[in-house]
């Protein structure tokens, strides 16, 4: 308590305020201005010696003061000279009141004076206590026992409170002989200085004083030291000292190695330093020595030493929450108790006294002392486990330990001044093993890096024992590719979706200044989206046009692991258009694969629309009903005019299967419709039920001539074309199927002028290699309703296929000849004849005579 007492004293006295030394000779013979005294001054004159000089009434008991302003009170010395012409007594002497906390100095003040005289004609040092006097040096007695005394008196203070009392009688100043010491640090703050003289009524103008002087002679000390930061400290002074030993650098030295880069003076608080260092201070204790300093009277100090406690404070993510074991039953090989792990990723060293750890509930328990040392792990737990993890590596023990919920908490860490350092709200969902989720396991950070949060970031432990408390994790990604752009699509006109390769930091992902759209549009906001946090949404300050192209450019944007976007990457984009039916068709139809293959559906955007495939749907039909519908993408899936995408259950059998498969044409579902190799019905659902497309097949229509049908796809033929049957045709044998791309059997045909009936081509080689193997025979009739007989006849008239009888046409059909004969032989090369006999509503008959040639390859 003692030493409580002193420090709080030592710091009144370093803080109170500093006044000039006092040097007072009365050589401008006033002494009410510089300096002011006050009191009863009447009683007081300058003399012709320029000397200040009593003159009270003539009264015998009279006692007068004088008082003028002094704070100076510890490593002080106090000189002065007086005369007293008469022979001193108990009602003749004079003090000099060296501190005091008051004017009065007759009164009931607290301080220290110097009395001169009396009984013993002595000189003496008393404490003054009110209106009790204490003696503390009681000087020799009979030393100013002459009829006219004059001498000179010194008094001296130092910092430790040692009191010095001096008597030189020659009156010279050269012959100080000392009065006695002691030790006294009662009072160590003033506010007044003065005489007080008491004497009888014939010594009434017989006090002479001069040449006062109050000196301060104490060395500059250390009073404080702070750290501003890592590498900055504030030095505070017992008093002001001078600027060039302030700045001189090599006058420092910290933790016995360091030199400060600069030293600044402050001439606003000249008792204060800052030095710069050039690398961080320790956590814990430094220490800080002075070679010289000198205040601005001259005294010099040396071999100052002093020492400041440093803890650095952590940046929120600088100390990871990085395991987290909640539920201990079933145990595996950890113990039965809780314990979180702390994992400093900085490179310094935190002291975590006064740290707090919370739970969802509010719960709060407070850390010890604990440093903390970069790259190390740390097991916090209830104080009374401590003990059980010991053997795992370094714990802390907390007196209270919110417990940790089985199902999922939240977990805080904050440092002592209330700054939230890392935060997990943790599920047992995030185990992703059901046999974990019960028990006996531990939550593990994969990537102490990572700067996001989340399921994503965490995984059940694969260490044996359950665990790896106050070790590095069983489970570590170390993540080095940057991320990438994966897709950008629009979800309307004023938002767009960009697709990362992997999670992104959500800071750098949601600032908008990222993200550009040319032509013209202005990126509004961003923020990440989605489950797994690899989506941004673009708010956007204007619409998009439909079927327009624009480019998506994004920079800046980083990854967990802090890993940045290269470069930038613009993505084209365009708005979908809103699909009718048929613009989308089915181009392709594999049903009966190869052994050990799969089957496939290829559909082809034939308008001029950029189409969104999502929630689209494949199915078949069980008796005659739409069925088993199958949804090709629950996400965007944009399908550009032209573009083909070939549906199946596994892309990877598929290309080996066709090597010339293109592989971003092809899309994976979990299951398609069953399509039995016999026949079946293949439907295309646009998002709200409706048929987009619908094609019946039939084994049959594969080309008679094919040794194996196994493997070979039916292939639209004309593109504008109806989805019938005469439209489809066996893929090229050399090919079998063309998943991805155009189909060996394209072609286009189309009806001039104002002509029936079109072929196309008029030379048909059916050889199944996928070049004019049929003859497409296109209607296009003023109505529907016509009957049609159409009939195949060689250059000798001799029938050879017929292919319709009495058949009802549309306003537009389509017939199809693979080159065969009725009796499914070849049909020989040579010149042919189309017979077409039409009937139409009312009866009447219009013959269509064409030529063609079968023609064969050598």
């Amino acid at each position: 308590m003692r030493q409580l007492f002193l420090v709080i004293i030592i710091w009144l006295w370093v803080l109170s305020p500093i006044k000039a030394q006092l040097q007072e000779s009365f050589a401008d013979g006033d002494f009410t201005q510089n300096p002011v005294w006050v009191g009863e001054v009447e009683y007081f004159q300058i003399n012709a010696a320029l000397q200040l000089q009593s003159k009270g009434p003539a009264v015998t008991g009279s006692t007068i003061h004088l008082a003028t302003e002094s704070n100076l009170a510890v490593g002080v010395q106090w000189e002065y000279y007086v005369q007293l012409a008469f022979a001193t007594s108990s009602g003749n002497y004079a003090e000099t009141h060296l501190i005091s906390d008051g004017p009065d100095l007759k009164g009931a003040t607290r301080g220290y004076f110097v009395r001169m005289g009396g009984t013993e004609d002595e000189v003496s040092l008393y404490r003054k206590d009110g209106s009790t006097s204490t003696r503390i040096i009681n000087g020799p007695d009979k030393t100013i026992a002459a009829n006219d005394n004059r001498f000179w008196v010194r008094v001296t203070r130092t910092t430790s409170h040692e009191w010095t009392l001096e008597l030189d009688v020659t009156g010279t100043r050269q012959n100080y002989q000392l009065q006695g010491t002691v030790q006294d640090a009662r009072y160590v703050s003033s506010a007044y200085t003065g005489v007080v003289f008491r004497y009888s009524q014939a010594n009434a103008q017989r006090f002479f004083f001069d040449d006062y002087s109050i000196k301060d002679i104490s060395a500059p000390a250390i009073a404080k030291i702070e750290a501003l930061d890592a590498r900055n400290l504030e030095v505070t002074l017992t008093k002001a000292i001078r600027q060039a030993e302030a700045e001189n650098q090599s006058n420092y030295l910290l933790n016995e190695n360091l030199r400060p880069t600069s030293a600044q003076w402050l001439a606003n608080a000249p008792n204060q330093v800052r030095l710069t260092f050039n690398q961080d201070f320790n956590t814990g204790i430094n220490k800080l020595e002075i070679a010289t300093l000198v205040d601005q009277s001259g005294n010099e100090a040396q071999s100052l030493a002093g020492a400041f406690s440093y803890s650095p404070r952590a940046a929120p993510g600088e100390v990871r929450i990085t395991e987290i074991y909640a539920d201990v039953n079933p145990l595996q090989d950890l113990p039965a108790a809780e314990f979180f792990e702390l994992y400093n990723r900085s490179n310094k060293t935190f002291n975590l006294q006064g740290w707090q750890y919370s739970d969802a509930t509010a719960s709060v328990a407070t850390f010890p002392a604990y440093l903390l040392e970069p790259g190390a792990y740390v097991i916090v737990c209830a104080a009374a486990d401590t003990s059980l993890y010991k053997p795992f590596g370094p714990v802390v023990g907390l007196p209270t330990f919110p417990s940790l919920n089985d199902s999922g908490d939240e977990v805080e860490v904050f440092d002592n001044t209330g700054q939230r350092i890392d935060f997990v709200r943790y599920s047992n969902s995030w185990y992703r093993e059901a046999a974990k989720r019960e028990g006996g396991w531990s939550l593990e950070l994969m990537n102490v890096n990572s700067l996001c949060t989340g399921a994503s970031q965490w995984k059940g432990s694969e260490n044996p024992r359950g665990g790896t408390p106050g070790q590095p994790n069983s489970i570590q990604i170390q993540d080095v590719e940057a991320p990438e752009v994966r897709q950008v699509y629009a979800t309307g006109p004023d938002r767009i979706i960009v697709q990362f390769s992997e999670t992104v930091d959500s800071v750098q992902a949601a600032n908008a200044v990222n993200y550009s759209v040319t032509p013209g549009v202005t990126v509004q906001r961003a923020r990440r989206t989605g489950n797994t946090n690899t989506e941004v949404e673009l708010l956007l300050a204007s619409t998009l046009q439909p079927n327009t192209r624009y480019a998506v450019t994004v920079s800046g944007v980083r990854d967990c692991s802090g890993n940045v976007i290269s470069g930038s990457q613009a993505v084209a984009l365009v708005l979908a258009d809103s699909p009718v039916a048929g613009d989308i068709v089915i181009n392709e139809i594999l049903f009966n694969p190869n052994s050990g293959g799969v089957d496939f559906v290829e559909i082809v955007n034939r308008s001029a629309k950029y189409l969104n495939l999502q929630n689209w749907q494949l199915a078949n039909k069980e008796a005659g009903e739409v069925a088993n519908q199958r949804t090709i993408s629950t996400q965007n899936l944009l399908i550009a005019p032209g573009q083909y995408l070939a549906i199946t259950t596994n892309t990877t059998v598929l290309q080996a299967h066709y090597p010339a498969a293109v592989p971003e044409r092809l899309w994976s579902m979990a299951s398609l419709p069953s399509y039995p190799d016999a026949a079946g019905t293949v439907v295309l659902l646009m998002p709200n039920g409706a048929v987009a497309d619908e094609v019946s097949y039939r084994s049959a229509q594969h080309f008679k001539l094919l040794r194996d049908a196994e493997g070979v796809s039916l292939e639209r033929i004309s593109l504008a074309g109806p989805s019938v049957e005469a439209n489809f045709h066996s893929a090229a044998t050399n090919v079998k199927a063309t998943p991805g791309y155009r189909n060996s059997q394209a072609r286009e045909a189309g009806i001039g002028g104002a002509s029936k009936l079109e072929l196309t081509p008029k030379v048909i080689t059916p050889d199944g290699d996928g070049v004019d193997d049929v003859l497409l025979l296109q209607f296009k009739l003023p109505q529907a309703g016509f009957v049609a007989s159409v009939q195949i006849f060689d250059a000798s008239g001799r029938l050879v296929r017929k292919l319709a009888g009495n058949t009802l046409l549309g306003a537009e059909e389509l017939l199809q000849w693979d080159g065969l004969k009725d009796n499914g032989s070849k049909a020989a090369i040579g010149y042919y004849i189309v017979l077409v006999n039409l009937f139409d509503l009312q009866g009447k008959q219009e013959t269509i005579k064409e030529t063609m040639v079968v023609g064969g390859r050598f």
